[in-house]
Formats: structure tokens, C-alpha cells, sequence
């Protein structure tokens, strides 16, 4: 692992299951702003993760995106796709810990059981921890009976508080299919990349206290957080790929970029509207204030 950097460095992890949204514009455009405004770095990490959700041509296709609304990243792109061997090292080494256990309860099974919900989904009750079964064919599990309450103070929200051991239970850390878990992958890229400073939606609040915990048990150096509102739908749901949400418009790429910058409370003048999306992106990050991000209501 890397040492660390005293370098300001963020990161924009798109999943490639189809095209760039406006959500994911919103996104990009603050997490962009957020480093570049220290002067620090700005990376792109294709979160290719969950193979069987990857819809070919989605990663160029993103990329050219990127590219046509002014955006430039200052290292090669990272693909999860070509790192499960990293990801394996790591996961034996939780292994190491005692704290992993494999898990044969089925989706069905669990259903049928009583299972309370957390902010994260369902809480895994813990029912395999003593089992005992092979680590080597079943999904592999976190035991997270001892992690309790985790908090951090988000550069938005402030403190969120988030009790592990009886609000997330215990988390999965390798799909039976061999898939590792989105919470291992991502901090040790974050690690990995020497990410300072992580800009995401609000969605992922909970799961950060996960990745704090990961953290701390791989003995990886956390960065700053700053969780921003999410964009929903007219059904008041939150806009994503599977929710239906259209993909971005090259055409009109500097109105979108300017409609991204509204919602996040970000400064705009009428000349902009007349201007190439690189010269926004250079406006926006000269002025870039994050306290002027709105809070929800």
C-alpha cells in the first residue's frame, strides 16, 4: 500500500450498467470542484465490481462523456474488474482476524426468518457465526458482533452515528458467485489511490460508518467525507439507472453542467451559458464554496 501523500485527492467511482445521468453529473461536478479548488487531484475509478450488472461499451462510453463536459483526471483509470487478486489479499488477511465466517442461509430462507431493517437493509442476525462452514464455497460474512457504535462528522450532514453491531448486522463480504462486496472494494481502492477526500451522495452515508470499520481493521488511514443531497424523480424517488433516469445529453452539455452547479447552490453568471463546458468547470471551481450546498428540508 502506497504511503500517504500530503496531496488533496478525490475521486469519481461511476458503476458502467449504462449511461452517465444527471445524478451522477451532480456528482461529478462536486467531487470534481471539491479537490480541484485545493489544487489537489481529481481521479476516475470504474466500479466494473458486480460484473454480471455490466453492460459492455458502458465504461467508454462514460469516459467519452466525461471527456465531451469538460472533465480531466490526473491518472490512469482504475478498473475493479482487473484488482479481485488485491481484493483477495485483503480478505484473507480479515480472515486472519477470525472475524470472517461463511454464510449458507438463502435469500428464501432469510425471508422466512424474522429479520428487523436497518438504515443498510435487513440485519443479518448472525444465524451461521457458530457453524463453522467452508470458507471456500459459500458467501462470506463480517462478524460485526463486537463493532458497535460508529461515528464521523461529514463535511455536510455533521455527525451521523450508526450502532453496527445492532442497525447493519453482519455484512457480506464475498457473493457466493465469487463477486466481492462493493464496502471491501472501495476502501482499498480509496487506500489504494490515497483519497483524501471522498464526495458522494447522501445514500452512502450509512455505509461510510462500514468503511470507517473496514478501515480500521485493515489499519488504512480514513479520509474526509462530504455527502451531498440526492436528486430524486417526480416520484420522489432517488434518480439512478434503475429508476429510469435518462442518460446525459452531449448536445447541451454546458446548460447541464450549469443546472448541475444550480443544485448544488454553486455561483453562475448569464455569460455562462455562451461558454464551452471546460471554461464552466474552470468558473466553478475558482468559486467553489461547499457551504452554500443546500440541506434538505
Amino acid at each position: 500500500m502506497p504511503q500517504s501523500t500530503t496531496i488533496r485527492t478525490g475521486r469519481f467511482a461511476p458503476t458502467p450498467s449504462g449511461p452517465l445521468h444527471f445524478g451522477s453529473l451532480v456528482a461529478a461536478v462536486a467531487s470534481y470542484c471539491h479537490s480541484k479548488s485545493t489544487d489537489g487531484q481529481w481521479l476516475v475509478r470504474i466500479e466494473d465490481l458486480d460484473t454480471p450488472r455490466v453492460i459492455k461499451g458502458s465504461a467508454d462510453n462514460i469516459l467519452q462523456t466525461l471527456e465531451t463536459f469538460g472533465f480531466e483526471w490526473d491518472r490512469e483509470v482504475l478498473y475493479q474488474s482487473q484488482r479481485f487478486e488485491i481484493y483477495e489479499e485483503y480478505l484473507q488477511q480479515l480472515i486472519s482476524t477470525g472475524l470472517v465466517y461463511a454464510c449458507n442461509c438463502s435469500r428464501k430462507s432469510l425471508l422466512k426468518s424474522p429479520q428487523s431493517s436497518g438504515p443498510l437493509g435487513k440485519i443479518y442476525p448472525g444465524i451461521c457465526r457458530s457453524k463453522h462452514l467452508n470458507l471456500n464455497s459459500l458467501k462470506l460474512r463480517l462478524n460485526q458482533e463486537a463493532a458497535g457504535l460508529i461515528e464521523f462528522n461529514d463535511n455536510h450532514f455533521g455527525l451521523f452515528k450508526l450502532d453496527l453491531t445492532k442497525e447493519a448486522g453482519d455484512i457480506i463480504l464475498k457473493r457466493q458467485d465469487g463477486i466481492y462486496a462493493y464496502h471491501l472494494a472501495v476502501i482499498i481502492d480509496d487506500a489504494f489511490q490515497q483519497v483524501t477526500d471522498i464526495v458522494r451522495g447522501a445514500d452512502l452515508l450509512a455505509s461510510t460508518t462500514i468503511h470507517l470499520h473496514l478501515n480500521k481493521l485493515l489499519g488504512f488511514s480514513s479520509a474526509e467525507y462530504l455527502h451531498i443531497p440526492l436528486i430524486n424523480n417526480e416520484a420522489g424517488v432517488k434518480l439512478s439507472k434503475q429508476t429510469g433516469a435518462k442518460g446525459l445529453s452531449v448536445e447541451i452539455a454546458s446548460k447541464q453542467l450549469l443546472d448541475a452547479l444550480s443544485f448544488l447552490g454553486q455561483k453562475t453568471t448569464a455569460e455562462l451559458y455562451h461558454c464551452k463546458p471546460v471554461d464552466i468547470l474552470k468558473y466553478a471551481t475558482d468559486h467553489w464554496d461547499r457551504a452554500k450546498i443546500p440541506h434538505p428540508i
